[in-house]
């Protein structure tokens, strides 16, 4: 029925924005059925309880980080692909601090735990990152490598930089982005590279 999808809609919408604007303490049953116009019985009518319903919010978390990498253009310059990459990775983190934070598992829920559905969406999104990566050792720009296994260092401290930003333990110096972040991913870069690789001979 139309309605039961309106009520399911606002109870989803209302649920993003309050774990967006003030994070996962003011999802309460209650908080969220009155933002969302409708009764306490509705979440569990919907959604059989909240954990379900943060599942669907942080899936579309998930879905809106793919939706915001896949939308970076692809050039033949393939390590500036890469650095864009990791910029609108971190642009998706900042406009939704709460969210990733859930999303990642740095702030729960109740009974809330990531599933192999969030996880799976979760993991495309890093998918997005090897095929990239897979980009750059083809051209040359990278030496060849298992293009998971390096996807996943440069994810590994584009995250750990991210978590660190979002919780403003990066500001040990004037200008963190200038002075840390993309100074970070061009080291690690530079040292798998090809060049890199055979300077370390």
């Amino acid at each position: 029925m139309p309605e039961e999808t309106d009520v399911r809609r606002a109870l989803l919408q209302a649920a993003a924005r309050l774990l967006g604007e003030e994070g996962p303490s003011a999802l309460s049953t209650r908080r969220l059925a009155r933002e969302a116009g409708t009764s306490t019985m509705a979440v569990y009518t919907h959604f059989g309880g909240m954990p379900a319903l943060v599942r669907e919010v942080v899936a579309d978390g998930f879905a809106r980080l793919f939706e915001r990498v896949a939308a970076v253009e692809t050039t033949d310059d393939v390590l500036d692909d890469l650095t864009r990459v990791a910029g609108a990775y971190r642009a998706h983190a900042l406009e939704n601090p709460h969210v990733y934070a859930v999303m990642f598992g740095s702030a729960s829920l109740g009974g809330y735990r990531l599933h192999d559905d969030e996880l799976g969406v979760g993991l495309a999104a890093f998918g997005q990152l090897v095929d990239v990566t897979r980009r750059a050792m083809v051209a040359g720009a990278l030496r060849e490598d298992d293009p998971a296994a390096v996807a996943g260092q440069l994810w590994s401290a584009l995250h750990g930089y991210v978590m660190l930003e979002l919780s403003g333990f990066n500001a040990v110096v004037d200008d963190p982005e200038r002075q840390l972040l993309w100074p970070m991913l061009g080291h690690l870069v530079r040292g798998l590279s090809v060049e890199g690789h055979s300077s370390d001979r």
